[in-house]
């Protein structure tokens, strides 16, 4: 997950990738919604079995360190997030017991999701099995009265087809912020 390409996307935009990205936005513009309505049995039903949810923490580094140091790396140190689906399925058990103390009462969040690209596809793009995207994002979070937070950051997905559906194998969540300014971290990006 580490070696994820942050470069410019090397694909040629014909019709193919444009088709293959509007399916890819359809799919994180629906999971968006599932997130925001609270779906979240249904939004984990868009995780493969083997996924890798991670949200290294960022340091600031001197220049020119930045590939080498900038971010914390999976199963190295510690993370914002570096789980699975069991571990997500629990998260979200937790959350819907009505007994999660961040979350009671519940938050109200808004994904919006933009920017998405496909970076590379296994095989072509035409018949792809495996495909590696990024986007930006903006997650609103309003807690209680007066509770407000915003995370900003990059999103790097690992999408798999399983039965001809896009299943979420790998997700690697970059925050444009190295302090975390918000009391709890119970989002879903």
């Amino acid at each position: 997950m580490d070696n994820v390409a942050i470069s410019s996307p090397t694909l040629d935009r014909n019709d193919a990738y444009f088709r293959l990205r509007g399916e890819v936005e359809e799919l994180f513009y629906d999971e968006a919604s599932m997130l925001d309505e609270r779906r979240f049995d249904e939004w984990l039903e868009l995780m493969h079995e083997d996924v890798v949810y991670f949200m290294p923490m960022r340091r600031n580094v001197k220049f020119g360190m930045h590939d080498e140091r900038e971010n914390t790396r999976v199963d190295e140190g510690i993370s914002w997030f570096n789980e699975d689906k069991w571990t997500l399925r629990k998260r979200v058990e937790q959350i819907l017991t009505g007994v999660h103390y961040a979350e009671e009462p519940l938050s109200r969040i808004a994904h919006l999701i933009t920017n998405v690209q496909i970076r590379s596809t296994v095989p072509e793009i035409e018949n792809a099995s495996e495909i590696r995207t990024s986007c930006r994002f903006h997650v609103y979070q309003n807690r209680v009265e007066h509770e407000h937070y915003s995370f900003v950051g990059r999103r790097y997905d690992t999408l798999v087809r399983v039965n001809g559906a896009l299943k979420i194998r790998e997700r690697k969540i970059i925050l444009d912020q190295n302090v975390l300014l918000a009391k709890c971290l119970t989002a879903f990006f």
